[in-house]
């Protein structure tokens, strides 16, 4: 039977190709969207061409119950779940000090309480077979403790995500679960481009990200838990 894998906002973007990625190698599929319903079904049908299951479910996943809704559909629909990509996360760049109180938890609900409500509630499908697979989505440089003002609650959610993670993989290691981040420098659709910060010279594919989330959803990679791998040509070290 093949196993079933959720990849958060993956209507376009990292998340579409992590999805297709995932599909190529025979998962079954789930797509999430929030608004973008035409995209999210283009990419249930690329999926499906593959010769998978693939289905579509829109979900606010800041809010706890839909999070935990999208889930629970998801592991109805296809029988389980074995692998959830935590790829949603907004962005915002602006000033520390003209943040309002919404932008401030916007970015907080959207980086780092999402991936929490729905890795709790997948932990019983994910814990079911002794296989199982979080892979979240982080930003290269969260872990180096530097002031970003432009980006403040942003690297916050970032590195709480890190955190959280780590405590994560140590509490489910015996389970046969694990949890690890990808953590993407400037790739080729991220808002803000500074080539010349990146010292390989070019922004990342969004095929070299899905890869490496890849590495850690194989098998093979059993051993591998809480840790952090950047996909960012050395931007930021």
């Amino acid at each position: 039977m093949s196993k079933v894998a959720l990849v958060t906002g993956s209507a376009k973007g990292i998340g579409r190709a992590i999805l297709l990625a995932l599909a190529e190698k025979g998962f079954d599929v789930a797509v999430h969207y929030r608004q973008s319903e035409n995209e999210a079904e283009r990419t249930r049908q690329a999926a499906q061409a593959l010769g998978v299951r693939a289905i579509k479910v829109a979900a606010d996943i800041t809010q706890a119950q839909e999070a935990q809704r999208l889930i629970h559909s998801v592991a109805e629909q296809l029988g389980g779940l074995q692998v959830l990509v935590n790829n949603v996360g907004d962005y915002l760049k602006k000033p520390l000090e003209t943040l309002t109180p919404e932008e401030w938890h916007g970015m907080l609900d959207s980086n780092l309480n999402a991936p929490f409500y729905l890795t709790q509630s997948a932990l019983p499908y994910l814990s079911a077979t002794g296989y199982g697979r979080v892979v979240n989505i982080g930003f290269a440089g969260a872990q180096n403790l530097l002031a970003r003002p432009n980006i403040t609650p942003y690297v916050i959610a970032k590195t709480g995500l890190i955190i959280y993670s780590k405590s994560l993989a140590k509490r489910l290691a015996a389970k046969g679960v694990t949890v690890n981040v990808v953590s993407p420098g400037v790739a080729e659709n991220s808002v803000s481009k500074p080539l010349d910060e990146i010292p390989i010279g070019r922004l990342a594919r969004l095929e070299e990200l899905a890869k490496a989330v890849l590495f850690f959803v194989d098998e093979s990679s059993a051993y591998l838990t809480g840790q952090v791998l950047e996909v960012a040509g050395g931007w930021n070290l």
